[in-house]
């Protein structure tokens, strides 16, 4: 499935449960921070299928989030793309730092 099929059907997912008419932007966030948790901890335990499933549950989170805000996810990640594409920097333990401007 085509990544935007894939979005479309989190959100009609969303809508069918009741998230998008009942919940709010606040409280997805917070549901995101612990999704990013939870990502966190199966990359600590070098657990490779709990690391699949909490990068899903992350990406899931925001495309709701981004719609709750009235945003195209799409348009966030290039938006973000745009920043640090000519950004410059270096490794420094195992981390890109960049470099001050």
């Amino acid at each position: 499935m085509k990544y935007i099929e894939l979005s479309l059907s989190v959100l009609h997912w969303a809508e069918n449960k009741g998230i998008l008419k009942n919940g709010d932007s606040k409280t997805q966030c917070l549901k995101m921070a612990s999704e990013a948790g939870e990502l966190c901890d199966a990359i600590a335990k070098g657990d490779r299928d709990e690391t699949i499933d909490a990068i899903g549950d992350v990406m899931v989170t925001l495309i709701i989030l981004a719609q709750m805000e009235g945003l195209d996810e799409l348009e966030c990640l290039e938006s973000a793309y745009n920043v640090i594409a000519g950004r410059t920097g270096k490794m420094v333990n195992g981390s890109f730092v960049k470099d001050e401007v």
